[in-house]
């Protein structure tokens, strides 16, 4: 073997050998146990979750599969999906898959591996949502506002879809979702050809019942998304400049979402506890309305509201929406997020 080939073979361990040893790093740092169940490392207790898979029995028969919060955070035999749901076997991370095309929930073209937070046993209970403080009949509900806390990674995204369409090479990794609308979505996106991704945040115009699919005399819908960026730019299309302020696929970044009283505040977190750390702040009066002058939004006052996190994968095969393809995991039309943190304050 020449001198070159020794030079090779050494390089080739040592970069395994760092690999692992900064795996090891990230379980120690987030005390997370490799061997264990994802509700073992989180506390899952007040979460359900859906993934995309369709239900063969119980009350999702014939849906996109739903764990209820007791199965999923048994003490005795917690939940774990193989493939779209599951413990890294080397840092801990609890693990997210959702690929481009699979069974939906009904009123989604889109699949998911998500979390749903249920503050009761019953979806039909008051008790299993929250509400801003200003809401008419705020004692009567689960929580007034509510606190969720994130470290994550984006390991993945579509690599097929048209980048002339946000939710191409796009994941929803946290949301607050409302009866109809979303006064919060937090989404990365990454065309094929960047390095970098974007990190941005929506707030959905809450219209009156009557105007929920109406468009105005443009032809603008009443119920859009109003996108912020946060790291890089959300809507960049294919020959685009790279965001080299974005953030890449396997890098570690936070969010924090605290609605208190009637406001929304969001913390999103770039290199997380480093000298090179960068946060930006954002604040939202959620009971307020007409967000940014648009006046058909009637805010979120007399909405409740509950709490999502996990892989809600944007890219779906419909034309109109973001002409994803599904030719299967190994051509890479799928999503996965790995959670290091997850903790829900309610």
């Amino acid at each position: 073997m020449t001198r070159a080939h020794f030079s090779l073979l050494a390089i080739c361990v040592i970069t395994g050998s760092t690999a692992a040893a900064t795996q090891l790093d990230t379980a120690k740092q987030f005390n997370l146990d490799p061997s264990k169940a994802p509700a073992q490392n989180f506390d899952l207790s007040k979460w359900k979750i859906t993934l995309p898979e369709l239900a063969q029995e119980g009350k999702s028969n014939g849906k996109a599969l739903e764990i209820d919060k007791n199965q999923l955070s048994s003490a005795a035999d917690p939940y774990v999906h193989p493939q779209w749901f599951y413990t890294d076997q080397h840092t801990g991370a609890m693990i997210f898959v959702a690929p481009n095309k699979a069974p939906t929930t009904p009123n989604s073209k889109n699949t998911r591996s998500e979390l749903r937070a249920m503050l009761a046993e019953q979806y039909d209970q008051l008790s299993n949502n929250f509400v801003v403080a200003s809401h008419p009949n705020a004692s009567k509900y689960g929580a007034i506002g509510g606190r969720l806390t994130a470290q994550l990674s984006v390991d993945h995204v579509s690599t097929s879809g048209d980048p002339a369409m946000n939710g191409a090479f796009g994941v929803v990794i946290g949301q607050i979702h409302a009866p109809d609308n979303e006064p919060l979505k937090i989404q990365y996106r990454k065309l094929p050809e960047h390095e970098f991704g974007s990190l941005s945040w929506n707030y959905e115009l809450n219209p009156l019942p009557k105007l929920q699919d109406a468009t105005d005399s443009k032809g603008i819908k009443y119920r859009q998304d109003i996108r912020h960026d946060v790291f890089g730019k959300n809507d960049i299309r294919a020959g685009g400049p790279e965001p080299k302020e974005g953030i890449k696929l396997g890098e570690i970044f936070a969010y924090d979402v605290n609605v208190k009283g009637n406001t929304m505040h969001l913390t999103f977190t770039k290199n997380p506890g480093t000298a090179n750390e960068i946060i930006k702040t954002f604040a939202v009066d959620l009971a307020k309305g007409h967000y940014e002058g648009h006046e058909v939004d009637q805010g979120y006052k007399n909405d409740w509201m509950y709490y999502k996190a996990g892989a809600y994968n944007q890219c779906n095969t419909q034309k109109s929406s973001s002409n994803c393809q599904s030719r299967g995991m190994e051509a890479g039309d799928y999503t996965q997020v790995s959670f290091y943190q997850l903790m829900l304050n309610q």
